[in-house]
């Protein structure tokens, strides 16, 4: 779906959409749509009047160009305080080009109705009730969640995860996050827009983690990298010593750090597995080759590495004891969530275990 480039555009394509929702429904009739009616000090996008079962009725819209949670608390707010102003005996309903199932919440929470570009409506009035549902998301959304999950901008997103409460500033989170201010400032936004975070006196901080680690599951990709399989004949404590000595996420000399279900064995042990998983840069491969003594192979292997593209996943790592190093808990959840069957209930352990945030 192509996004309108205007807001005159966007109320034409919107007129379209709620003649097009209420052509289907013969006991319905539209009389008139008003564009931007006015009473004294208000406005409202749309007034929609029409017969529902012989009956008058109207529909007061507010329109935006996001679908996003904290446009739909606003165009809750500001039809409210039109109806009680002018007295309308009115269904408040907002708009956008896609509206968010977050944001449905909110209009539900409004006792709001909402109508999308995309097809999903919800409306309920004097008996009327229309519940329709789309299955796909439009490609915009799909590419705006994306964005937030890129690899420099999840760099943001996992620094803020370490701790939701902190408050930053975005100065602080761009250094943080090794990133630059455009990034974090549209991170940031992103964020506010979903009602994922919120600005505090001190800087933005997250109001729901929960919710965007979730969203973040669902919309996850492995880090880009170059995959290599191994086979080592160290086991045991002769494996674990050559390996405390080499793991390392900050040097210069090579970084080598463990991953999936071999970090979750450090973190919250749930599933055992003969095979180890590293994530490493080019020196950090090679370091490991020497120390555990490696050899390469393309079945049977016993280690697995995976060379990284980008540096996030260093960023965040923790030492949960001397000499081990692996990824956060929420990149070995992540990865976890992706392994099959046996990965996810390692992950659902260890999110229960360690990923539990309140507000």
């Amino acid at each position: 779906m192509k996004v309108p480039v205007s807001m005159k555009e966007l109320e034409i394509e919107a007129t379209s959409a709620v003649e097009a929702l209420f052509a289907r429904i013969p006991a319905i009739k539209i009389d008139h749509i008003q564009h931007e009616p006015t009473i004294p000090d208000q406005h409202v996008d749309l007034f929609v009047h029409l017969h529902a079962f012989g009956q008058p009725r109207a529909l007061v819209v507010e329109l935006k160009r996001s679908g996003q949670p904290r446009f739909a608390r606003m165009a809750a707010s500001h039809l409210l305080k039109y109806i009680a102003h002018s007295e309308a005996n009115a269904v408040p309903v907002f708009m956008a080009p896609y509206v968010s199932e977050e944001s449905r919440k909110v209009c539900d929470e409004f006792g709001m109705g909402f109508i999308d570009l995309v097809g999903n409506a919800h409306l309920q009035f004097d008996g009327v009730y229309i519940d329709r549902t789309v299955a796909e998301k439009p490609e915009s959304e799909r590419r705006s969640l994306r964005s937030i999950f890129s690899p420099k901008a999840s760099q943001i997103v996992r620094i803020m995860l370490q701790d939701p409460h902190r408050q930053w500033r975005v100065t602080e989170l761009a250094e943080a996050a090794d990133v630059s201010l455009g990034h974090v400032s549209n991170v940031r936004k992103a964020l506010i827009d979903r009602e994922w975070a919120e600005e505090f006196s001190n800087g933005v901080a997250l109001t729901k983690p929960n919710a965007l680690l979730d969203a973040w599951r669902e919309n996850y990709n492995r880090p880009s990298g170059r995959q290599m399989t191994f086979y080592t004949h160290l086991h045991g404590e002769a494996f674990e010593r050559a390996m405390r000595g080499t793991l390392n996420a900050h040097s210069a000399n090579g970084k080598a750090i463990l991953a999936s279900f071999s970090a979750a064995q450090w973190l919250a042990p749930f599933a055992r597995t003969s095979t180890h998983h590293f994530y490493t840069d080019e020196l950090g491969a090679q370091r490991l080759q020497r120390s555990l003594m490696l050899t390469s192979t393309t079945k049977g292997e016993n280690v697995v590495i995976r060379v990284m593209k980008d540096a996030g996943v260093f960023l965040d790592s923790i030492t949960p004891a001397p000499g081990v190093v692996c990824t956060s808990k929420v990149q070995t959840y992540l990865d976890l969530w992706i392994a099959g069957e046996r990965g996810r209930e390692a992950a659902d352990y260890l999110r229960g275990a360690m990923l539990q945030w309140s507000r």
